[in-house]
């Protein structure tokens, strides 16, 4: 263990931690600022906003500091370091660094989409001067006209961190963004021909500490101060990325990455962040049916979930077979919910997973110019789309003892096998074609609970409208078995339910849905699940023994 000194604080570090004196300064609690570094990014030490004191203890107690301050991000912090952050020489550099950024940027505050969330706007309260000595004209730079299709960039805003080049070029690997021109004429800008249109461009974003790069899709949206956010889990594939969910009024403004080190990182891909849309489609199924010869005849909650209730039961006790399918977008509660209804109703239910899209291959960067992979792969973007079905497989392998493959449903359900057949959707891009659809066309009993029309709808006796992955609370479960919490961020439309409380209301559970007491009782259940009931659970997640191994 390394003991380092913070301001007349002791921390100690790990044998096998790597820290700066920024790192080591956020251990006590001090904050050192910067712009330039960033953990995930290579270090260049050009901002100097996070110059400090550094000196080192010698074995009879004194202390020999350097008569220089030097950059925090670029000074390892060892055993006997001592670093001071708040003497008066260093507030004077911060105020200096400061007041220099400040000479040619611009004060549109008011009008920038960054305001509330900037580090420009933070650290000049904190740490700068009230007031500015040039009297000279501002040297303003004309904003770029193109340089993606869902990146702006403010070119006068831009205090040259370079965080954007360097993530193009290290983690992306495609190299788009440069530095042109030299001194006060400086500028980030695009090789020509080559947009910033790679699948990990948004993150230039959120790694932009003012207001230089902006997202289209969020520009002039919404004031961040109004947003309420809450920590969520991507859906869009197996990667599972820890993501925050900003919302307003019940609407969903933007997805960003949460920095999570047993997930992703600190990074999320385009087609996550951007990918949200449906949640919020004109298309969404907002109206419960009971469905007879392909008439509506009931559309209340409470009398379809009762009819649905009577028809399996009805099934499960009569000649027939009853079957469903759990889809992989569901969470471990709600799969759990439905295998433990219908397996109560009959020993003989016949449970199997949903189909999994797969597109392609895994998509991992970086990458050079040709294409190729570079190693160590810093990201990657999972073929397989679909967030839990590794947790849905456990739940299927505990209540059946193995996993039935859709396609084999499909085949059974053709040759008659059942009577009643229970499905779970929730694929935004679709998950069963009309040829498979037909499958069901002579199942007496067909329920479909889904968040969006399909095939199948036109031989559903019941429809359930549910709830998008924003609209519910529950646990998914990512390729390399590491659980995490979505949380409810936004109520659903008029006429739909979350999952969790269409299954619960379904089981005749009684009062409200309680997802953590829940998942006790899960844990209590199925011992490859046995983690998710601890406190763990929350914030980075916990890994599942059992996903891990056959990972």
């Amino acid at each position: 263990m390394a003991t380092v000194t913070v301001n007349g604080k002791e921390v100690e570090i790990g044998a096998n931690e790597r820290l700066n004196c920024i790192q080591a300064a956020a251990k006590v609690g001090d904050e050192i600022p910067a712009y330039c570094w960033h953990p995930a990014l290579s270090v260049v030490a050009s901002c100097r906003m996070c110059l400090v004191e550094v000196g080192d203890k010698k074995p009879d107690g004194t202390v020999a500091m350097q008569p220089k301050l030097v950059p925090g991000c670029q000074t390892p912090a060892k055993d006997g370091t001592v670093i001071i952050s708040d003497s008066q020489k260093v507030k004077d550099a911060r105020k200096a660094t400061l007041e220099y950024l400040l000479l040619n940027h611009p004060l549109d505050c008011p009008t920038c989409d960054q305001a509330g969330e900037c580090y420009l706007q933070d650290y000049s309260f904190n740490y700068g001067r009230g007031y500015s000595r040039l009297n000279e004209p501002k040297n303003i730079k004309p904003d770029k006209t193109y340089i993606g299709d869902q990146i702006t960039l403010f070119t006068d805003r831009c205090i040259m961190c370079t965080r954007c080049v360097r993530f193009t070029r290290e983690v992306s690997g495609s190299a788009e963004l440069q530095v042109v021109s030299r001194g006060s004429h400086e500028e980030i800008d695009i090789f020509p021909g080559y947009p910033v249109n790679n699948p990990l461009a948004g993150n230039v974003v959120d790694l932009c500490p003012v207001g230089a790069l902006c997202s289209k899709d969020f520009l002039y949206q919404q004031r961040v101060w109004w947003l309420k956010s809450k920590d969520s889990v991507c859906p869009g594939c197996s990667t599972g990325c820890s993501i925050h969910v900003d919302q307003n009024e019940e609407r969903v403004y933007r997805l960003t990455p949460r920095e999570n080190e047993k997930s992703q990182g600190h990074f999320m891909c385009d087609e996550g962040r951007f990918g949200w849309k449906y949640t919020h489609s004109g298309e969404r199924l907002s109206s419960p049916e009971v469905r007879t010869n392909g008439l509506v005849t009931a559309n209340d909650f409470d009398i379809v979930l009762a009819s649905a209730r009577t028809a399996l039961k009805k099934a499960a006790q009569g000649k027939g077979k009853v079957a469903a399918v759990l889809s992989p977008w569901m969470t471990v509660e709600e799969a759990y919910l439905l295998a433990g209804l219908l397996k109560g109703l009959s020993a003989n239910v016949t449970l199997a997973m949903g189909p999994v899209r797969i597109e392609g291959g895994d998509d991992q960067f970086p990458k050079d110019v040709k294409g190729n992979v570079v190693q160590p792969v810093k990201f990657t973007i999972h073929a397989e789309k679909a967030p839990n079905r590794a947790g849905v497989e456990l739940v299927l392998q505990h209540f059946s003892g193995d996993v039935m493959p859709f396609e084999e449903l499909l085949r059974l359900s053709s040759a008659g096998q059942f009577s009643a057949v229970y499905l779970v959707g929730g694929d935004p891009e679709g998950w069963i074609s009309e040829i498979q659809a037909e499958a069901f066309s002579k199942v007496e009993t067909v329920i479909v609970q889904d968040i969006l029309p399909s095939p199948v709808l036109k031989h559903a006796t019941h429809i359930l409208p549910s709830g998008t992955f924003v609209e519910r609370e529950g646990v998914f479960v990512n390729f390399k078995g590491l659980a995490q919490l979505i949380n409810r961020s936004v109520r659903g439309p008029d006429g739909t339910r979350p999952d969790g409380r269409l299954l619960w209301d379904l089981a005749e559970r009684p009062g409200l849905v309680q997802t953590e007491i829940l998942r006790k009782e899960i844990a209590a259940t199925i011992p490859a699940l046995a983690a998710i009931s601890g406190e763990g659970l929350k914030g980075q997640g916990v890994f599942l023994e059992e996903v891990v191994t056959a990972v």
